[in-house]
């Protein structure tokens, strides 16, 4: 079963396409130990006295605290907000359930930060969106105790999966954005520097507005590229002088501005930044530009753009919160463009040099290793969720999985990677399970930015001393095959590793440490916190 669903109302229209089981009405007597998640679904009671109202709503933060204390620390527990859909407020000073709602809404968010497990969901961002007599079916409430509205149940079920997304760090990690008519009014080409439209009146302060939302996004974590039919100098002119634009080319990530078709660039900043073309979204006014990349790269998403630039608010919201949510943000995140750019000059160092090995010690490379930790949880599941080319299994995990691997005494070691352009950060990740003498490699994954200079068999090559010099006998592995990571089908086999059966798109591997001799290589400087 999928969730546990604590509720103090009917709510299973709401979750029918899910797995689940309910507690009575505010009924928190029993809690089903084989659910893999729980949520806390509480509205406000639909009741006549104000005073009995506020008293319950204070109530339930005691039952929520005694949930807690019940619930194992490695499952997740999804809460949402609560908000109160019905009430009559004659008294106009008073503010009883106002502020009682107030004093539970910032108590989830305190909890939140005691229980990593926690996920707190702001329930008003959905409910925001209808007015106050959509929200209730009289006739369903007396009939069932339904106070919501069945017929807000689709809707909710698209909302409910984002929410659930963000929280298992899914998200897409590259905006593609066109230029003329797209960041800014007008045609560069054919307007000029001044006569493009950013800033001042309609509808140059929209497209101010729209930019600057696409820079936030860029600081929160997400890969901005451009693909543009332009003259780079003209584009490079205009972010030189016009100081309204927003976005300049420091913002980017990478640079398609040519006049070869879109497809051709897209797919190419897909080979650049090294990330699948499924976790792209790409942003142009020209619906036969848009047709072009849906047609040839369907992995690609490409919403409908705005047909007028007051429209690019609404716009704005639905993508970010459609395609780029995400739960909580990772200094990774935070410093991706970054780390993007330092990429390209490290490959534009690479060219310079004939000797592999050579290039590889010009980068100055240091290796910091170290087992997870309750600040690195989050990235390390993060990376389960989102690494699918070097991954040799593609398991996924939340931070509370990871927990209640932790619990159950795995070793999970992360891998951060430096060198003298820069700090990539938590970029390598080994889930190591014990049993007895033995270790089962339950995941072995990479991040796409740090391939090419040999840091995976040097984090292998770790990984095994360690473990041998803990004293383990043996360790066994496995290469899950997908789509995406057949490049990694043989990995295992380079240190050792014997093929012990092979059954579909599942190779079992086992190696017996006495019987290898493993070389730390000193391409790179190792460091084990």
């Amino acid at each position: 079963m999928e969730f546990f669903i604590f509720r103090n109302m009917t709510i299973e229209r709401f979750f029918s396409n899910y797995k689940t089981s309910f507690s009575g009405y505010e009924d928190i007597s029993f809690i089903d130990p084989d659910a893999e998640r729980y949520i806390w679904f509480y509205l406000a009671p639909i009741k006549t006295d104000n005073k009995v109202i506020s008293a319950e709503i204070r109530n339930y933060i005691d039952l929520l605290k005694l949930t807690i204390s019940r619930i194992p620390s490695s499952k997740t527990f999804i809460i949402f907000t609560l908000s109160d859909i019905y009430s009559i407020n004659t008294i106009t000073g008073a503010n009883d359930i106002k502020e009682a709602v107030k004093y539970y809404n910032s108590t989830l968010h305190e909890l939140a930060l005691e229980h990593n497990n926690i996920k707190v969901l702001d329930f008003e961002n959905f409910l925001s969106r209808y007015s106050s007599t959509e929200l209730i079916d009289w006739k369903y409430y007396f009939i069932s105790q339904m106070a919501l509205n069945p017929r807000l149940s689709n809707p909710f079920h698209d909302w409910f999966k984002k929410q659930v997304k963000s929280i298992e760090l899914k998200r897409k990690k590259c905006l593609i954005l066109d230029l003329d008519n797209t960041l800014w009014g007008g045609i560069l080409g054919e307007d000029g520097i001044e006569g493009i439209q950013i800033g001042g009146d309609y509808p140059g302060k929209a497209f101010l507005m729209f930019q600057k939302q696409i820079e936030e996004l860029g600081k929160q974590g997400v890969i901005l590229a451009v693909c543009s039919k332009n003259n780079i100098e003209d584009v490079r002119q205009a972010w030189s002088l016009n100081n309204s634009i927003v976005l300049k080319e420091n913002h980017f990530a990478a640079l398609k501005i040519n006049w070869v078709n879109k497809a051709d660039n897209i797919k190419e900043l897909a080979q650049e930044l090294n990330i699948g073309l499924d976790s792209m979204v790409f942003l142009d006014d020209n619906p036969s530009e848009r047709d072009l990349i849906k047609t040839v790269i369907p992995e690609v998403e490409v919403p409908d753009f705005p047909t007028q630039p007051y429209m690019l608010p609404e716009f704005f919201k639905s993508i970010a919160e459609k395609y780029f949510s995400i739960y909580n943000l990772t200094s990774e995140d935070l410093s991706k463009t970054k780390q993007y750019k330092e990429n390209a000059l490290r490959n534009n160092v690479k060219s310079t040099f004939t000797d592999m090995n050579d290039y590889i010690r010009s980068l100055e490379i240091e290796l910091s290793i170290e087992e997870v930790n309750n600040i690195t949880i989050v990235r390390a599941a993060q990376m389960t969720q989102k690494t699918n080319q070097f991954n040799l299994t593609t398991q996924r995990y939340t931070d509370t999985d990871l927990s209640e691997m932790l619990n159950d005494g795995a070793k999970i070691y992360t891998l951060s990677v430096k060198d003298k352009f820069g700090e990539s950060g938590i970029t390598g990740l080994s889930i190591c399970k014990l049993n007895g003498e033995t270790v089962d490699i339950d995941s072995f994954l990479l991040s796409c930015r740090i391939l090419g200079k040999g840091i995976e068999d040097a984090f292998m090559n770790w990984i095994l001393n360690e473990l041998k010099l803990l004293n383990f006998k043996a360790v066994n592995s496995k290469y899950i095959s997908t789509a995406k990571n057949i490049q990694v089908k043989d990995f295992y086999e380079r240190f050792g590793f014997e093929i012990i059966s092979e059954s579909g798109s599942i190779k079992s591997y086992s190696l017996n440490l006495g019987d290898v001799q493993i070389n730390l290589s000193d391409n790179y400087k190792y460091n084990y916190k």
